[in-house]
C-alpha cells in the first residue's frame, strides 16, 4: 500500500489504520529479510518511523493517543540513530568531495575518509545492534496491533485539518528563526518541520494530483538541502570529537573550511526555495486544500464527510 490516503476508499479513519499497518508490516518485513544489508535495514526502518510520526502527526488533535504514539516511534528509531549517522558520514564526505571536486585534490584528505570508514564497520559490527534491532520488531509489532484500534474524533477533511495548519505553522515559524539565526541547531529543527509538511502533503497528494505534486517536489527538494546542511553539522562534530583519529591538524582545519564553504551554499538554496514553498498563511493553505478536498469529492460523487484524498 503507497504512503497516500486514496480518494473514494472509505474514512479518513480507516485509511489511517491501513497506512500505519503497511508502513509497519514493511518495517517487520526489512527487519525479517536476511538478504538486506544490515546498515540498509536500519536506513530503511528509522524511515518507517518518520512516516509513521508524519502521518499520525496529521490527524494529531483528532487522535487522542496521539503523544503515547508519537514518542513510542520516536524513540525506537532513536535507538538506533548512531548506526545511521555512521553511515551518513561517510556518504555526506564522499558527497563534499564530489562538490568540491574542481578546486581540491580528495587524496589530501584520504586519511579522514578512512577513519570513517573504520568507525562505521565497528559501530556496524558492535555487540548489542541486533538486540536493538529485535527491540525496535517488538515495538512495531505492538504498535501493529494498537494501530488497528485506532479511532479520530473527527470525520473528513476536519479530521487532517488541524494537524495540517498546526504543522505547516510551525513549519514557517521554524523557518523565520532559523533566518533570524541560522545556526546548525535551528535549520535542523526547520528541517524536521519541513519534513513533516513533505509528508502531509504526500498524503494528500490526491485531492488535486497535478498541484501537489509540485508542491511535494518542492517540500522534498527543501528537505534534501537542509538535510544535506544537517548531515554536514554532523559530520563536523564527529571530527571534532576524536580529531586525532580522522587526520593532522592543517588538513582537519581545511576539511571544516570545506563544510563550512558546502553549508553557507545550502543555506542559501534553502532559503531561497523554503521562502517560497511557505510564503502562504497557514490559514489559507488549509483553506485551499480544503477546496481541493470539496472538489475531489464532488468530482468522485462522494459525501464531503468521505475521504477524499
Amino acid at each position: 500500500m503507497t504512503y497516500h490516503f486514496k480518494r473514494g476508499e472509505g474514512s479518513v479513519e480507516k485509511r489511517l489504520r491501513e497506512i500505519a499497518a503497511s508502513q509497519i508490516d514493511k518495517a517487520i518485513a526489512e527487519i525479517d529479510d536476511p538478504d538486506i544489508d544490515t546498515k540498509e535495514t536500519v536506513h530503511q526502518v528509522r524511515k518507517r518511523a518518520k512516516k509513521l510520526r508524519g502521518l499520525i502527526r496529521l490527524v494529531r488533535p483528532a487522535f487522542d493517543d496521539y503523544k503515547f504514539e508519537n514518542a513510542s516511534f520516536r524513540d525506537a528509531a532513536s535507538d538506533l540513530s548512531y548506526v545511521r549517522d555512521a553511515e551518513a558520514n561517510v556518504e555526506t564526505y564522499d558527497d563534499l568531495m564530489t562538490f568540491h571536486e574542481d578546486t581540491i585534490g580528495a587524496a589530501d584528505f584520504a586519511p579522514i575518509r578512512n577513519g570513517l570508514v573504520e568507525r562505521r564497520a565497528e559501530i556496524s559490527c558492535s555487540k548489542g545492534l541486533d538486540e536493538k534491532l529485535a527491540a525496535f520488531r517488538e515495538t512495531m509489532a505492538a504498535a501493529r496491533a494498537r494501530a488497528a484500534d485506532w479511532c479520530l474524533d473527527e470525520k473528513g477533511y476536519e479530521a487532517i485539518a488541524g494537524g495540517l495548519g498546526k504543522t505547516y505553522k510551525r513549519t514557517r515559524k521554524a523557518m523565520r528563526r532559523a533566518d533570524e539565526e541560522p545556526t546548525p541547531e535551528r535549520l535542523h529543527q526547520w528541517r524536521k518541520r519541513v519534513k513533516y509538511h513533505w509528508y502531509h502533503a504526500r498524503l494528500l497528494r490526491e485531492i488535486w494530483p497535478e498541484m501537489m505534486e509540485a508542491h511535494v517536489a518542492a517540500a522534498d527538494t527543501l528537505s534534501d538541502l537542509l538535510g544535506d546542511h544537517h548531515d554536514l553539522a554532523v559530520l563536523r562534530e564527529t571530527l571534532l570529537a576524536d580529531p586525532r583519529a580522522f587526520a593532522q591538524e592543517p588538513e582537519l582545519e581545511a576539511f571544516i573550511g570545506l563544510i563550512a564553504a558546502r553549508q553557507a551554499v545550502l543555506e542559501q538554496e534553502a532559503f531561497m526555495l523554503g521562502r517560497r514553498l511557505l510564503a502562504e498563511k497557514t490559514s489559507a493553505l488549509v483553506a485551499r486544500w480544503k477546496a481541493y478536498w470539496s472538489d475531489a469529492m464532488r468530482e468522485d460523487g462522494l459525501p464531503e464527510k468521505a475521504l477524499a484524498a
